[in-house]
């Protein structure tokens, strides 16, 4: 993992340039749907939608501050994000110090397309993110199901609340790993809860599952997902994830996973686990950080 301590997201945005040779033409072709839905929309549940996106990313402030890590000793520098710099917020390549996510507008955008779609082919089970932060992709699927009248699907919450877990060095794959560090991603169960109320969102369609994954997501085997959403960071958490959640994710859901492109360990989980499970289904990029792909439907 590259050293933060200047820009800690252009060796990861690089890399993504470098992978994905159209990312000028889709980062604009992002830009100018999102411009011309928020210009033209009248459906009062997508307003609320895309105003919910621009608040839960704090896009909503007239400034906006934002964090950089140093890994040495778990701090963070605040500082303005301003000018063209706000652009970094909208492409979720900064750590807000307000908001609620860091996940960015085409992220979320995502998030809403796989609910929509769920939705509209009927596709069985319930949300998870594992991994929320300050809860704010949650809040979000939260508030999807919300806009459209969706009562029988439950939406989790998984983390820690405490931080990411001190990588385990007998696997030598998170070595560089500093994220662990860093006080500033350590969120407690309260203050999730608390961004839930803020918004109107906390209600019986919202299960919170504190602990580490290791510990916590084995008690879900066999849960019915429709959308799995994986922000775990490091290789043991991402494929405790997959490992105890893909088997009971419906055909015709969706597995999104936030890191592939920013975290090498990451990608590593990723990739072992589709080559193991002969997992085919095209894996498609979101942004520079997240992708996705869609489980097969039956075929007829």
């Amino acid at each position: 993992m590259a050293d933060p301590e200047s820009d800690p997201f252009l060796p990861y945005l690089a890399a993504y340039r470098r992978q994905v040779p159209d990312w000028q033409h889709r980062a604009a072709e992002a830009q100018e749907r999102r411009t011309i839905g928020e210009a033209t929309e009248t459906d009062p549940r997508l307003l609320y939608v895309n105003l919910l996106k621009r608040s839960l990313t704090g896009l909503t402030q007239a400034e906006l501050m934002t964090a950089t890590p140093r890994p040495q000793d778990g701090t963070v520098n605040v500082a303005p994000l301003s000018g063209e710099l706000r652009e970094r917020r909208e492409y979720g390549a900064d750590w807000p110090v307000e908001g609620q996510t860091m996940i960015g507008l085409d992220r979320l955008e995502n998030i809403q397309r796989c609910i929509e779609s769920v939705l509209d082919d009927e596709v069985p089970g319930d949300l998870i993110e594992t991994g929320v932060w300050r809860g704010g992709a949650t809040i979000f699927m939260r508030g999807v199901l919300k806009a459209y009248g969706v009562e029988d699907r439950t939406v989790w919450v998984a983390d820690s609340f405490a931080g990411l877990p001190t990588p385990d060095p007998s696997l030598g794959i998170d070595d560089d790993d500093w994220f662990h560090k860093v006080d500033f991603l350590a969120v407690s169960l309260g203050q999730v809860r608390a961004n839930f109320a803020r918004y109107g969102l906390l209600d019986d369609q919202v299960r919170f599952l504190e602990g580490y994954f290791s510990d916590t997501l084995p008690t879900l085997r066999g849960h019915r997902w429709s959308v799995l959403r994986l922000d775990g960071d490091q290789y043991r958490s991402t494929m405790d994830a997959l490992e105890c959640l893909y088997s009971g994710l419906s055909p015709g859901g969706y597995a999104i996973i936030d890191d592939y492109g920013a975290v090498d360990a990451c990608r590593q989980a990723v990739d072992e686990f589709r080559r193991k499970n002969l997992i085919d289904e095209p894996l498609e990029w979101i942004d520079w950080s997240g992708v996705y792909w869609r489980r097969r439907l039956p075929v007829d």
